[in-house]
């Protein structure tokens, strides 16, 4: 949860507790979020070495050359490039999801 959003709960809680006769309100202020807690969303996003399993699932046989986090179509992505034959390919995984957003394949001259 943001700052001001735990304030404004919080503010919320009191006025409603307070309204309701005042007992409890220490008990109906949430506690702050743990460090574990925010370690595991975390978790649930996509690593580079999924995202490089992703694209190359997408290019077999294709040899990546270089991965870097990305903005792209309003997401944050991992961008893929990878080298098969005489293309260059790109390929965009979102790190949220894991879905392909963007692919593109250039001819390298």
């Amino acid at each position: 949860m943001r700052k001001t959003t735990k304030i404004a709960l919080a503010a919320a809680v009191t006025v409603a507790a307070l309204a309701a006769g005042g007992t409890a309100v220490a008990a109906a202020v949430p506690a702050p979020l743990s460090a574990n807690a925010s370690a595991s969303v975390s978790q649930t996003s996509v690593t580079r070495s999924q995202a490089i399993a992703i694209a190359t699932r997408r290019v077999p046989g294709a040899r990546v050359t270089e991965v870097e986090r990305e903005w792209e179509h309003g997401h944050r992505t991992w961008k893929v490039e990878l080298r098969k034959s005489h293309r260059e390919y790109e390929v965009y995984v979102a790190i949220a999801t894991g879905r392909i957003v963007k692919f593109r394949a250039h001819h390298d001259d």
